[in-house]
């Protein structure tokens, strides 16, 4: 609550953070004390650095004024992800932001890079570090520094579902512990004689680098799409059921294009004796209650179900219970019996644990094994099984 207060006062008006408006002010007040903060930071280190001629402690400098480069980069990346849709994005560039974030990431991956060459040249020809006082308290402090921006930036991320001020803040997180590091390699060079700045340079530079390495791996997830929230996906389904006539959900997708710019699709399955235009209106209420209640653009297939004879129901709720016996099955749904001159067949949809699936086992492969297994038990009927993978 102080915190919302205190952004409240800075930019003089209401906090909403769904508001495009207010997500670009607070990108930047979040972009412009990082580069503020960092370029303070890296000058002090780098001085400091010269000083007691610790090559760990100027490399910790560079790494602060990459920061505030990082932060640059966020900033720009954030307003042109929020460049409205055009002809050929018609989506918007909302994962601009993600590309940003990046470039943060590679930025950081060849700072720790080129500060492993130096550290090991360090160690080849060491250099006594000298030990200073007052500058050994700056270095502590900045410390602290970091810890508050990475909450700082950590916080506006969650609030304004920003990528890039989420990468920030894990990149902050890393600057504590690399600072701490040094710190410690000043204090402990005082009583061994080792190359003890040289090598807690490389692991300086390690540390840096694993950090960049993580946020490429969170940066490029959602650029390549991933898995959407088990709680979302299962939250939505359970609102979907609460609706009049809806009997059943199935291939429900989410698919988001940057923060706010979410779209869902989904099937909904009801009694085919319902009229067009009583279902019409359920559907368009559902639409937009649960579009509004999740952040996102819903759109609804409808899925209508006619009335099942005892054999299509007896044979339906035999062929579920052999199949779902296999633990990588999740569900059928779509389940129909055609019936032709010379046999009877029956198609439905399959869907699949993906998470449970060896790398080998492809759709066409997963297909005639269920069809040659379910064959078996019923083999005066053909079947077509249409296999749906989720994950």
């Amino acid at each position: 609550m102080k915190f919302d207060n205190l952004l409240k006062k800075i930019l003089k008006e209401d906090i909403d953070y769904n508001k495009k408006e207010t997500r670009t002010k607070v990108a930047t007040l979040a972009s412009l004390v990082g580069l503020v903060a960092n370029v303070l930071l890296s000058l002090i280190k780098i001085i400091i650095g010269v000083v007691i001629s610790s090559v760990s402690v100027i490399g910790d400098g560079f790494n602060n004024l990459s920061d505030a480069a990082s932060s640059i980069i966020t900033l720009i990346g954030f307003r042109l992800a929020n460049m409205p849709p055009d002809k050929e994005h018609p989506y918007g560039h909302g994962r601009i932001e993600y590309i940003s974030a990046l470039m943060v990431a590679f930025m950081v991956i060849l700072v720790g890079f080129q500060f492993i060459k130096t550290s090991y040249n360090r160690i080849i020809n060491p250099h006594p570090v000298k030990f200073d006082l007052f500058p050994l308290i700056i270095l502590i402090f900045s410390i602290f520094v970091k810890a508050w921006l990475a909450k700082f930036n950590y916080d506006l991320g969650l609030k304004i579902k920003s990528s890039g001020l989420r990468a920030t803040a894990i990149d902050a997180i890393g600057d504590v512990l690399t600072s701490t590091v040094v710190v410690t390699s000043i204090l402990v060079g005082r009583h061994i004689s080792l190359p003890i700045d040289g090598i807690i340079g490389i692991i300086v530079s390690l540390l840096i680098m694993y950090n960049g390495f993580n946020l490429v791996k969170d940066t490029i997830d959602p650029l390549i799409g991933e898995a959407p929230d088990e709680d979302l996906i299962r939250a939505i389904n359970m609102d979907i059921l609460t609706y009049d006539y809806i009997i059943g959900t199935h291939d429900l997708m989410v698919h988001t294009y940057g923060a706010g710019k979410t779209m869902a699709t989904v099937d909904v399955e009801f009694p085919a004796d319902i009229d067009n235009l009583t279902i019409h209106e359920v559907i368009d209420t559902m639409e937009k209650e649960i579009g509004e209640r999740y952040d996102l653009t819903l759109v609804v297939h409808m899925d209508p179900l006619g009335p099942e004879s005892d054999e299509v129901y007896k044979l339906r709720k035999s062929i579920t219970r052999l199949l779902e016996a296999d633990p990588i099955v999740k569900s059928i749904h779509d389940f129909q019996i055609l019936e032709n001159e010379n046999e009877k067949a029956v198609e439905f949809h399959l869907v699949i644990d993906g998470n449970k699936l060896d790398k080998d086992e492809t759709v066409s492969i997963l297909k005639d094994e269920f069809e040659r297994f379910i064959k078996k038990r019923f083999p005066n009927i053909s079947f077509d099984i249409i296999i749906d993978i989720e994950y």
